[in-house]
């Protein structure tokens, strides 16, 4: 089994969403981290990234959120040229798990027509809810034709061990990880926006845009029991990890 990196857009922010006694003015560059993993009964994308229209219009797509994170990558940046990379097209994927359904986690979910798409009940549950729109979640990034496979508890993903989900709540009410185990490279925990940066887990920070401080505090004790044995943590934007793992071709076996 291998596991590509890839990069599923860039994006900018406010750097008080993560930091709350930053400066209002400062902003943050980040990048949208994606995962192609090779199991032997299927190709498993881990996250889909940011739809690439929003490159030229975010607002056309993303409404008013467009205000709060902005777009500022290119198109072979993007999830689907990502794919192509690693010679691969959206037909040859069977599996998409969404770690939660904010559009720069579920934007390219509509090209993978073929494939079942995976996340928790809770976060389906959220993104349905009547103030959807305001907890940042967008229709046309998740409401698609595909069937949805809606996970209640951990599931490992092929019954081997080899690719486990994880519900990890706080930053959304179905936040899920993954608990990707590999031959040679050892163990991953794909923690999504549960651990966005990892200066946050460190320092017991809880970023603006968290759901539940209270459910995301218990997630970080768990992702430290996860982390205690032996996995190695994958944060969703951290932008110093990114620079130091391995994408594209150069996968993780």
């Amino acid at each position: 089994m291998k596991m590509h990196v890839l990069s599923g857009g860039r994006v900018r922010l406010k750097r008080s969403i993560y930091f709350p006694d930053a400066d209002r003015a400062d902003t943050i560059d980040v990048p949208v981290s994606c995962f192609l993993i090779r199991h032997k009964q299927g190709n498993v994308l881990f996250d889909s990234g940011c739809h690439p229209s929003v490159i030229d219009d975010a607002q056309a797509r993303w409404g008013g959120l467009a205000r709060v994170m902005t777009p500022i990558f290119s198109h072979d940046q993007g999830l689907i040229a990502q794919l192509e990379s690693v010679g691969l097209g959206p037909d040859d994927i069977d599996v998409v798990v969404n770690s939660h359904l904010h559009p720069d986690h579920c934007g390219c979910n509509a090209f993978f027509k073929r494939a079942t798409i995976v996340c928790h009940a809770r976060e389906l549950e959220a993104a349905k809810a009547t103030n959807a729109a305001v907890m940042g979640y967008v229709a046309a990034d998740w409401d698609h034709p595909m069937p949805f496979d809606a996970i209640e508890a951990q599931r490992d993903l092929y019954g081997d061990d080899r690719i486990v989900l994880i519900p990890l709540p706080g930053h959304t009410p179905g936040s899920i990880g993954a608990l990707v185990n590999l031959d040679r490279a050892g163990s991953f925990l794909l923690a999504s926006d549960s651990i966005s940066l990892r200066a946050n887990y460190d320092r017991n920070i809880m970023p603006r845009n968290t759901w539940s401080a209270e459910h995301l505090d218990r997630t970080f004790q768990e992702i430290r029991r996860i982390e205690a044995g032996g996995a190695t943590i994958v944060c969703g934007h951290d932008e110093d990890q990114w620079r130091q793992l391995k994408k594209g071709n150069d996968a993780y076996a």
